[in-house]
């Protein structure tokens, strides 16, 4: 086995402690090396070997790390994971890796003339409730697809005290680029790049300066339609995935267990992580040449954010291609952008 690749990450937030910290620290092919803590130091109470930096340029300056993850907040990502590249780093860089297009050429460009892999994390990939739907799209079952929705809800009355996503002033601010940069991706890599879309945004949160709400239709080939939609005012969350095809209709609700689990502190190593407990299957319905109907349970696929970071040892080790490609990172930036 190649030797693990030595990483650091950025921050130690809930996206450092959450979604990079867990799976670094238990996949042999990687080695958690440092960590970036202005403030508390907590990281060395679960990873007692951990190095708790106090800036990243600390970071940076380590010549074992390999691989800085990028996740400080948004409007961020692009300057720190420029900084990485130059400091001679990998970068895995968190949704969304920028705030442009232009930008996202830049990074990929950058890391091509120093001969450094830029990565985009991509989770939602990975939830138990799109995997479903995928297997599903992909069996055929449905037969042509018509329209397919997505949506990703919230219940935030309150304007968040994160500044970074609340102002309108603050590039890579708002709804659409923090779920939308989600739910953008997950129609992308089913589908490709859309042929045509419109976009509705709207604010309804008491001294909001960002959208709180928005409504993708983008349009593929054969008239298919899908539909993206977020919201931080919805008080009961509707199904997140629905499917109408000219033979079958496939519904189910989000309720991918990763993040609670991980948050609760169970390590990805644990048997039970990402399975979701009974009761929360999807609902396929299909109609036969008679016009009968025939309904049937689907149970969510194991979630496994873990596929990430395996990805992301084989484009660093082998020089295989990341799933989350470049052309479809510029892709979701042009429609998070206009």
């Amino acid at each position: 086995m190649s030797k693990p690749i030595v990483t650091g990450i950025m921050a130690y937030g809930m996206s450092g402690r959450i979604f990079h910290a867990p799976f670094i620290a238990t996949n042999p092919a990687f080695k958690l090396k440092a960590i970036v803590e202005r403030h508390e130091k907590k990281a060395g109470k679960v990873y007692p070997e951990i190095i708790s930096y106090d800036a990243i340029d600390d970071l940076l300056n380590d010549d074992e790390i390999e691989l800085i993850i990028v996740n400080t907040p948004s409007y961020l990502h692009f300057e720190h994971a420029k900084q990485a590249l130059h400091a001679g780093k990998h970068v895995l860089i968190e949704k969304p890796c920028a705030a442009t297009a232009a930008e996202v050429k830049e990074l990929y460009d950058l890391g091509r003339e120093l001969n450094l892999h830029v990565m985009v994390y991509q989770n939602r990939r990975y939830d138990s409730g799109f995997l479903s739907a995928k297997e599903v799209i992909e069996s055929g079952k449905l037969g042509e697809l018509i329209e397919v929705h997505f949506r990703l809800d919230r219940y935030k009355a309150a304007i968040g005290p994160k500044a970074f996503k609340e102002k309108k002033d603050v590039p890579a601010a708002g709804l659409v680029y923090d779920l939308g940069a989600h739910l953008v991706d997950n129609a992308i890599s089913l589908f490709g790049k859309p042929l045509s879309f419109d976009k509705v945004t709207s604010i309804h949160r008491e001294n909001s300066e960002v959208p709180d709400y928005f409504s993708y239709r983008l349009t593929f080939p054969n008239q298919l339609n899908v539909y993206l939609t977020s919201s931080m005012l919805t008080v009961e969350p509707q199904a997140g995935f629905v499917i109408n095809g000219t033979v079958g209709s496939f519904i189910k609700n989000r309720t991918d267990v990763q993040e609670a689990q991980l948050d609760a502190g169970m390590m990805p190593t644990d048997p039970a992580y990402g399975i979701e407990p009974e009761g929360h299957e999807g609902k396929l319905v299909t109609i036969g040449i008679d016009g009968t109907k025939t309904t049937e349970k689907i149970a969510g696929k194991k979630g496994c954010y873990e596929q990430i970071f395996e990805a992301v040892h084989h484009t660093i080790r082998d020089n295989a291609l990341f799933p989350v490609t470049e052309e479809q990172v510029a892709w979701q930036l042009e429609l998070l952008e206009n």
